[in-house]
């Protein structure tokens, strides 16, 4: 096996031990809501004036997909739409006092897994953590341009 095979499988290994590890605290915490709900509330809980063109480029799904979500979780009770006076025409969603708190909740369980893996990165030098950061970023890029020759040729068709 080659490096590049070394470290995507590496990658895959280490999210699916992270999720595997996170999930049931999750569940429990989280109980009636989905991964996908949960990210949505807190990508709008992170973010002012989201709206379905932001969360669909954020999550890389459809925007009927994300109506569909937001919907739901408006549906829920945890976030509402609205609209700026200034712009009638484009809907934004903002969190429900029920949304603050499984956005909170959620943040608790953040802040807890990253104490509980704190020992590996306080062995980190600060030049493994640029030269990591910097392999990301690349790697981000070169699919960013990967994902805009797919869109490209999905709206050839």
């Amino acid at each position: 096996m080659n490096k590049e095979d070394q470290v995507m499988m590496a990658f895959r290994e280490l999210y699916n031990k992270i999720v595997w590890l996170n999930k049931d605290k999750m569940e429990a915490s989280l109980k009636g809501y989905k991964p996908s709900e949960v990210h949505c509330i807190e990508y709008i809980g992170k973010n002012a004036d989201s709206n379905v063109t932001k969360l669909a480029e954020s999550f890389y799904m459809t925007r009927g997909a994300i109506s569909k979500l937001t919907k739901k979780l408006i549906n829920k009770g945890v976030i509402e739409s609205y609209q700026k006076s200034d712009n009638k025409k484009e809907i934004y969603f903002r969190l429900t006092k029920q949304g603050e708190v499984i956005y909170k909740i959620h943040e608790d369980l953040h802040q807890e897994f990253q104490e509980r893996d704190k020992a590996v990165f306080e062995q980190i030098t600060e030049e493994q953590f640029d030269s990591m950061l910097s392999f990301l970023d690349k790697y981000s890029r070169h699919l960013d341009v990967e994902i805009k020759k797919v869109d490209l040729d999905m709206n050839a068709e």
